[in-house]
């Protein structure tokens, strides 16, 4: 393989510690093939420019070179909090309810695909491997594609792929489906995600299935498969072991020693499920209560878009939920929620989940959730928590050893809570283990490396021709 090129909507700095994993991960990559990495800057200009010449930016990370535009305001309202998270993000976890399908939405996330397609093409060689990542730039492979570009494109989504009746509800969603078949090969989360794709395709765009999940249409043959992402696991372990992460755990120890405690950690988002989880915590003391001073719900869920209506009306229902939960069941030495609408350095994450009997990670709908993988990486073998996690998570298809619960009941996510607040000692170890297994054997590195040998050894489009 060549130079790799990474494109995603934002980029990180690969050798900065705060990067994250996939920055880390991708940087491994990058940083061996002399690699670029392309996006927004993150700055809106007030000036109407939008990637003008003047407005690409481009510095060295020692070998990795990171390329980055500005967008002006339009540009960002249409494409970014427009088309992308008003249209896309609500579609994509299946809530028709929240879209907002402004076809002015659709046209700036057009020009902004078709922006980074021009700046993008005179940066690229021959033999370039081209990695595009995420919702925010679907159509980017079918922008180069226009512009006579001819390397190996592929294509990764990080957040679930609904159903074909769900993806039809989208205005022009043909078009948006189509310009998949521009790149070599897509990759989804989950097999489920896969199967939406397929039955979409046969469908929606009478494609051909073929052999190896490759299909064909428009004349062209894009191969469709799951990878699910994974964690860092050697990074994250040695993080549990910094002195934040033991003193955070020791901390949260003291602090509830005579309690047991669980633990939600997210962004507050509409896709997280988190006042179902509440509620079900609400039935878990009313129908079991046993666990009236003894359980204590810590929920952590950081801020996120505040300014959107959805959001302004989750987090009001949100503090009216645990409001009633700590005025209805407290006591003056118990307080059944501890609810945090803070971030919580992630340096400190390790030992929150070390510290709690359950991890509880119930999303109504997650392209993976790498808290749950998190949360088991953390634990201490000899005695470890338990993981509650939602079926509609990605992560589900991987941790069947978790406790696999549905959100939308809360009667059955109180008795699955039970069970894992009373689970014995070797069955805890058993299901930890073998989670644990699956996490190591299928990290971060693993998925970079499926991908691109997948995307190598798929056709190219100039081949196919």
């Amino acid at each position: 393989m060549g130079r790799l090129v990474v494109v995603s909507n934002r980029l990180a700095d690969p050798r900065k510690p705060a990067a994250g994993g996939l920055a880390v991960a991708l940087g491994e990559s990058l940083q061996k093939s002399g690699g670029l990495w392309f996006g927004w800057s993150g700055n809106i200009s007030e000036d109407g420019a939008s990637g003008n010449d003047s407005n690409l930016h481009m510095r060295n990370s020692g070998k990795v070179t990171l390329a980055t535009v500005d967008l002006n305001r339009s540009a960002y309202e249409s494409y970014y909090e427009g088309y992308s998270n008003s249209v896309l993000w609500p579609v994509f976890h299946y809530r028709l309810d929240l879209a907002n399908f402004n076809t002015s939405h659709l046209a700036g996330y057009r020009r902004v695909n078709q922006l980074f397609a021009r700046k993008l093409k005179p940066l690229l060689r021959d033999d370039d491997t081209i990695w595009v990542h995420d919702y925010h730039l679907i159509p980017l492979a079918a922008e180069l594609r226009a512009l006579g570009c001819r390397q190996r494109i592929g294509f990764f989504l990080h957040i679930p792929l609904p159903p074909a009746l769900i993806l039809a509800a989208i205005p022009q969603h043909e078009w948006l489906m189509r310009s998949l078949f521009a790149y070599d090969l897509v990759g989804l989360q989950s097999e489920a995600d896969v199967a939406h794709c397929m039955h979409y395709m046969t469908t929606e765009a009478q494609a051909t299935l073929q052999d190896d999940q490759r299909l064909s249409a428009f004349g062209a043959t894009v191969q469709v498969k799951a990878f699910p992402i994974g964690i860092d696991v050697q990074e994250f372990q040695r993080l549990g072991r910094s002195q934040d992460a033991v003193d955070t755990f020791e901390s949260v120890r003291n602090e509830y020693s005579r309690r047991q405690l669980l633990l939600g950690i997210d962004r507050l988002d509409y896709s997280k499920g988190i006042p179902q989880r509440v509620r079900a915590f609400r039935e878990l003391l009313e129908r079991y209560p046993d666990n009236v001073h003894s359980a204590t719900l810590l929920m952590i869920a950081s801020p996120s878009r505040d300014a959107v209506n959805a959001y302004v009306d989750l987090r009001q229902e949100l503090e009216g939920l645990c409001g009633a939960i700590n005025g209805d069941f407290g006591d003056l030495d118990w307080i059944p929620v501890r609810y945090i609408h803070r971030t919580v350095a992630r340096k400190r994450v390790p030992g929150l989940c070390r510290a709690s009997r359950v991890g509880l990670v119930t999303p109504l709908r997650d392209g993976m959730n790498l808290v749950a993988k998190e949360y088991v990486v953390a634990q201490d073998p000899e005695d470890p928590g338990v993981l509650v996690l939602s079926r509609f998570a990605g992560a589900a298809e991987q941790l069947r050893d978790a406790l696999l619960v549905n959100p939308y009941d809360a009667q059955g996510m109180a008795e699955s809570i039970q069970t894992a607040l009373h689970m014995p000692l070797a069955e805890r170890q058993r299901r930890h283990s073998a989670l644990l297994e699956n996490i190591q054997r299928y990290d971060i590195h693993w998925w970079r490396e499926a991908f691109l040998a997948t995307l190598q050894s798929s056709a190219t489009k100039a081949s196919a021709a």
